[in-house]
């Protein structure tokens, strides 16, 4: 296992497309290693449900700016998500909120919002943070770096398992359309584009079960952080 290093607090980005897996990979390893977890596309979420609760467009930039930095969230182990005071766990989750998420969070004034948010979450022994943009923006110095990707196909049948077994009525045809779009949205927007870091691995987990990935993540990290 891991160690917290004695000059810095180590970092672990996990960053892939929506479906890739990187949220539940994320958190085993954070469990496994007994470090904090950011889950950046939570606030993303978070902040698109605030605009829909505050009547303001998700194109709006001037006014999603002070919304993203006066955010009320709050992470709560008993009551789960609350966003202003209510729960919003069933809304987070949805394919509506994920495709919101990801017009508000094109605006390069809300990511610029969003930065300082994200690296409070910084806390010793280590942080695994996930997201789009985590290894190549937000912890760009961070000790390893990872970016999972997997086909299109493969991650619409993903959301679709997951979306079924909570009890939604969902579409293969509109999900893998919906991740697609998605997808050109996140990689060809100006502000920090979703692309592997430089010095990030790769890792295809479309022919990988959830444990051999985390297997393959968990070796990679303890070669790159010392400890």
């Amino acid at each position: 296992m891991l160690s917290s290093l004695s000059q810095a607090i180590p970092v672990i980005t996990i960053d892939g497309p929506s479906g890739s897996g990187k949220g539940t990979i994320s958190q085993k390893i954070a469990a496994e290693l007994g470090w904090r977890y950011l889950d950046s596309g939570a606030l993303y979420r978070l902040l698109a449900l605030a605009a829909q609760h505050h009547s303001i467009e998700l194109t709006d930039e001037t006014s999603l700016i002070p919304l993203a930095e006066h955010l009320d969230v709050e992470f709560d182990h008993n009551k789960g998500v609350l966003l202003e005071g209510e729960p919003v766990d069933d809304m987070l989750r949805t394919e509506q909120t994920g495709n919101a998420a990801s017009i508000v969070a094109a605006l390069p004034g809300v990511r610029a919002a969003l930065l300082n948010r994200q690296r409070a979450f910084l806390e010793e022994p280590g942080l695994v943070a996930d997201g789009r943009d985590m290894g190549s923006t937000v912890f760009p110095d961070a000790e390893a770096k990872i970016f999972l990707t997997a086909s299109a196909g493969a991650r619409a049948e993903r959301r679709y398992k997951q979306l079924k077994q909570k009890g939604f009525d969902v579409n293969l045809a509109h999900l893998l359309q919906d991740i697609e779009q998605r997808d050109q949205r996140d990689t060809e927007r100006s502000s920090s584009p979703m692309q592997a870091a430089d010095d990030a691995i790769v890792i295809d987990t479309t022919p990988l079960t959830i444990d051999e990935v985390v297997k393959q993540v968990l070796e990679h990290c303890q070669a790159v952080i010392p400890g």
